[in-house]
């Protein structure tokens, strides 16, 4: 069992980024969160078998999102198995 933060940056606000994550990591039982961040880029952090994570990181930069990606910072920590799933975290504080 591994952990992936990512951090996305480029155009990957506003595209259904999120959803797609979302929609990609539970097709592969990752679980974890993604969320916008008010600096335009998208965080991730993701806790699988490593080679679902590798799988989950490459369907993200070689599928129809990684157009819009300039950079992904990837760090692998280790798992807190705090997840049950994979959500989408909503800022609500800025509404």
């Amino acid at each position: 069992m591994k952990r992936a933060h990512i951090f996305y940056s480029g155009r990957v606000q506003g595209i259904g980024f999120r959803y797609t994550a979302q929609n990609i990591a539970s097709s592969l039982g990752i679980s974890g969160w993604v969320k916008n961040l008010e600096d335009g880029r998208v965080e991730i952090v993701a806790e699988s078998e490593e080679k679902n994570l590798k799988e989950f990181l490459d369907k993200i930069l070689k599928g129809p999102l990684g157009r819009y990606i300039e950079d992904a910072d990837v760090a692998w920590e280790t798992p807190s198995k705090e997840f049950n799933d994979f959500d989408i975290k909503f800022d609500y504080s800025s509404l």
